[in-house]
């Protein structure tokens, strides 16, 4: 498939999806939601072992596109349940199942969906100029994309409530502060720190990250005695894996692993 709104590489195991319509500052229209699908549904049979999720131009996300959602005046609306059971859902579940580490590089604004897809994923550095903006109540909605879920987990409930019922632009580097966020860096340090930690992700033991990934993930839904047995099972599997055996062996030996990601 031939990509034209997105930008989808995979080379020396980081696979980079760019959104890529810089001139609507990368909202998402109907497009854009089939051929991000179609890149997620490649990543599992891929050689990646990290995704990187990016924005072309001078943002991340500006969240859906309103043009591809037009209400005629006098009408009785849209529906727009559909669009977040067709395309919103599935995106930010599959970022949080993607079985590898899935990296939101945040340059600009992230703004409605935008701010809650970068928020669905596992590492957020953004620039220091960036915003993160929940403006679902300039329109009269709630939050999708899981925001509703992911930032009183990650911000607490007063802070969630003051972003999404107010709808005012909050700093990146006010994110990292509040722990919203992994890190805030510096513009012109934006495309190294990430290129970075991608390349750390990328030789990493990609299956006891992923695991790692799906207990966190899950452990909101469940006892902390439930998750003990998660962490038994896991370690039980991840045991006999060939990461493990290398990295005890190079533990050993005193030197640095070279793990498969098997």
């Amino acid at each position: 498939m031939s990509y034209e709104t997105i930008l989808f590489t995979v080379e020396g195991g980081i696979a980079r999806l760019t959104l890529n319509r810089p001139d609507k500052l990368n909202s998402f229209n109907t497009q854009m939601h089939g051929e991000v699908q179609h890149a997620l549904a490649r990543m599992p049979s891929s050689d990646a072992r990290v995704l990187v999720l990016s924005g072309a131009g001078r943002g991340f996300c500006a969240g859906q596109d309103l043009g591809d959602r037009a209400v005629a005046p006098g009408s009785q609306g849209v529906d727009l349940g559909d669009s977040i059971e067709k395309y919103y859902k599935p995106l930010v579940l599959a970022l949080h199942t993607l079985p590898m580490p899935v990296i939101a590089a945040v340059n600009g604004v992230a703004a409605g969906a935008g701010a809650n897809i970068a928020l669905a994923c596992d590492l957020v550095i953004a620039a220091r100029s960036a915003s993160f903006v929940q403006a679902f109540c300039k329109l009269g909605l709630i939050p999708d994309s899981g925001g509703t879920w992911t930032l009183p987990r990650l911000v607490g409930d007063a802070r969630a409530l003051g972003l999404t019922l107010l709808g005012n632009k909050l700093p990146a580097e006010q994110a990292a502060a509040w722990g919203m966020i992994w890190q805030c860096v510096d513009d012109a340090e934006l495309t190294a720190a990430v290129d970075a930690l991608a390349q750390q992700l990328a030789v990493a033991p990609t299956r006891g990250l992923a695991a790692t990934k799906a207990a966190i993930r899950g452990g909101w839904q469940r006892s902390f005695s439930e998750q003990l047995d998660i962490e038994r099972d896991a370690q039980r599997e991840l045991g006999r894996s060939i990461d493990y055996a290398e990295g005890v062996a190079a533990f050993g030996e005193k030197r640095a692993p070279r793990f498969t990601g098997r």
